[in-house]
């Protein structure tokens, strides 16, 4: 059986569909199973044991669709299975020429639907075990995660760290309570960017400058970690890493981080609305420095 999975991204989503994946592949071994998604993620999913293979979704061209098309029509595929539930999602399935495409009832998108030959119903609360539901199980293992790359300078002994951005700048907490916290830690507190955010966090202490590569191996020699709803958090989760999730208006019942080694901290006035605000949460700022570190405290001894 040729199977394709789609989640294009991003990296949190990628990271959440995971064990869903390699579900199939233990309950499937001999099935082919190709990923699609956008190749700035290729990283988190190259070498992966349940793929067969991996192909990027590029969609800058009407040329790029077309091959894009012309590669997955050549997978001669069985079942394509939509993990994203958006129109683009659900395009990439009609258009992989799978003859069964397999998707949520509760689409993001409710037109993603239309694509679909087969709509299952889901039930649980976090969208890991949505996305095993729509396989039909719930036989969810840690995933296989690649080792990483070193990449720029990052301190000799323990320490915490922290990714402070995110896709939404409404889920982000405030720089100016990383320096707080940091003077509050008994470890360093290293702030992982990609390059292109290294001028916003200069001068609020250790920055660690990273690609996804660097990012991985920064986060498994982390002794905890401090993040907000972004792709670093859910790696850090993923490794089974401690530390502490700050929350605003996204649900940590259905987004949070999955498997248990981490706290969550999340105002008690917060409403989840899923708002793509471009200004920081009033209540994501009044989780305060003490707060955090009080969470993050009993992580900290070795």
């Amino acid at each position: 059986m040729n199977i394709l999975a789609i989640r294009l991204g991003a990296m949190g989503d990628i990271l959440h569909t995971l064990p869903a994946v390699e579900m199939l592949h233990r309950r499937n071994p001999e099935a082919r199973i190709t990923w699609i998604a956008e190749e700035r993620w290729h990283p988190l999913l190259k070498g992966n044991p349940a793929l067969s293979g991996l192909l990027p979704f590029n969609r800058r061209s009407l040329g790029a669709l077309r091959e894009t098309r012309r590669e997955l029509r050549a997978l001669e595929l069985d079942l394509a299975i939509d993990f994203q539930g958006l129109i683009k999602s659900g395009l990439v399935a009609w258009q992989s020429g799978a003859p069964r495409r397999l998707g949520s009832s509760r689409t993001r998108e409710a037109a993603a639907g239309w694509f679909y030959t087969e709509k299952l119903a889901v039930c649980a609360s976090h969208v890991v075990e949505q996305h095993a539901e729509l396989l039909g199980g719930l036989d969810l293992r840690p995933a296989w995660l690649p080792a990483g790359v070193p990449e720029g300078e990052l301190p000799a002994g323990p320490f915490v760290l922290a990714s402070p951005f995110a896709g939404w700048v409404s889920k982000q907490w405030p720089l100016e309570h990383y320096a707080e916290l940091a003077g509050m830690l008994p470890l360093p507190l290293v702030l992982n960017v990609a390059p292109a955010q290294a001028a916003q966090v200069a001068g609020l202490g250790l920055v660690h400058v990273s690609s996804i590569a660097g990012l991985i191996d920064a986060t498994r020699r982390a002794r905890a970690v401090v993040g907000v709803d972004s792709g670093p958090l859910h790696l850090a989760a993923a490794l089974g890493k401690p530390g502490v999730a700050l929350f605003g208006g996204t649900d940590p019942a259905r987004n949070g981080p999955y498997g248990g080694s981490m706290a969550v901290l999340r105002h008690p006035r917060a409403v989840t609305s899923y708002e793509r605000g471009e200004r920081i949460d009033p209540l994501m700022r009044d989780l305060t420095p003490a707060q955090v570190y009080a969470a993050l405290a009993p992580y900290l001894v070795s």
